[in-house]
């Protein structure tokens, strides 16, 4: 495929997380020069609940085989063959998954993937350290201004750089989602709490603050990934302060006190955003440029992962912008096939989440009976598969 020599990049992918990395990774055979954008310095933590679902492995097997196979050699890593989903009258429901799947911290998770991208994709220039204070569109190109550093200039610009995306915020119309589409959540880390097992994650449902949940993902070598994740609009609408209200559920809900009685904390409680899918559908490409990942804001409402939605938007986006280098068309109207394409593959799935999760939202009775039908014989399949 001929590339133009004008400009530095044919295609500037700015974020080097799951959604970046796949996407270069995808763009490895294109013949295009790749320049791979990140602020920070690998390996580098990024808050997060730490589940890597098997759908994300199963799009990175779809690129190579080995790249999935390379993962699951981590270390701190834990396979997840299991979930525990405790009800808001304290009934529980374990739930066993098809799909492969693991936990193990982002430092370590997105420096693996981040050490792919070196390994396979020799034309992708990798920039860390480069942080992206601004963008513009000209004519014929886009031009990046880095904090630090020279201009860039790039063909393309696909911002995979998470939920407070500087590419989304300059280019979209309306770059900022409305709080009942935006989730936030508090996360630390434990060892030595009781009861707790590898190889099993545990969701906690209360009462109170139904649209989310209370988390505890084994992430390996004894340690937990523990948090809540709560509606924004819930959190302003009642002040609701996550750190203290984490640190308390774990000291007073039912099925969790006394389980964190000899548990060491590891860290302080910190705190981050979830921009969720399947709402208001808008734009997430643009004349020069697409947005995938957090960015794009495909976070499943119901169960609050994505991983496996930035590695598989990360890859379509791989896709459109092949398509736009071989056709030279970088126009809105010839980028907005990555939009139905997203549409088509991820957003579907997210609405439907979206749904039943604001269904569900303000009836824990209901809930309650879900767990309680899962126990008669040949039900619990229809819960799994409504839970996703």
């Amino acid at each position: 495929m001929l590339s133009s020599p004008a400009f530095d990049y044919d295609v500037a992918i700015i974020g080097a997380g799951p959604a970046g990395t796949a996407c270069a990774l995808a763009l490895r055979h294109s013949g295009l020069r790749v320049a791979l954008l990140d602020k920070a310095r690998f390996p580098r933590d990024k808050v997060c609940g730490d589940a890597i679902p098997g759908h994300a492995l199963k799009a990175l097997r779809q690129l190579d085989p080995a790249f999935a196979d390379s993962l699951w050699q981590l270390e701190p890593l834990d396979a997840v063959r299991q979930s525990r989903l405790v009800a808001p009258n304290g009934g529980s429901l374990v739930l066993e998954w098809k799909l492969p799947s693991f936990s193990s911290p982002r430092a370590t998770f997105d420096e693996a993937l981040l050490t792919l991208v070196r390994t396979h994709a020799a034309r992708t220039v990798i920039l860390e350290s480069t942080a992206l204070r601004d963008l513009r569109l000209e004519a014929d190109h886009v031009r990046l201004l880095p904090a630090q550093g020279p201009e860039i200039t790039s063909r393309l610009v696909i911002g995979c750089d998470g939920a407070h995306s500087v590419v989304g915020r300059k280019l979209l119309p309306e770059p900022r989602l409305a709080r009942a589409h935006h989730c936030v959540g508090v996360r630390a880390y434990f060892e030595n709490i009781a009861g707790a097992e590898s190889g099993t994650t545990e969701f906690f449902l209360t009462r109170d603050y139904l649209a989310g949940y209370c988390w505890l993902f084994p992430v390996g070598q004894g340690r937990y990934n523990v948090g809540l994740g709560m509606l924004a609009e819930v959190v302003a609408a009642h002040k609701v302060d996550l750190k203290q209200t984490l640190l308390r559920l774990l000291a007073t809900h039912p099925a969790l006190a006394g389980r964190f009685a000899a548990a060491r904390q590891l860290g302080p409680v910190v705190g981050f955003g979830l921009p969720l899918g399947g709402g208001r559908v808008r734009p997430i490409s643009g004349a020069r440029f697409l947005l995938c990942g957090d960015a794009a804001s495909l976070i499943d409402p119901l169960q609050g992962h994505g991983i496996d939605t930035a590695i598989q938007s990360g890859i379509l986006a791989a896709a459109q912008a092949a398509a736009c280098c071989a056709q030279r068309d970088f126009s809105a109207a010839f980028t907005a096939q990555y939009d139905a394409q997203i549409a088509e593959k991820i957003g579907r799935k997210l609405a439907k989440s979206y749904r039943l999760m604001r269904f569900l939202s303000t009836k824990p009775w209901l809930v309650d009976a879900a767990v309680r039908l899962a126990r008669v014989p040949g039900l619990k399949p229809w819960v799994q598969r409504a839970i996703g």
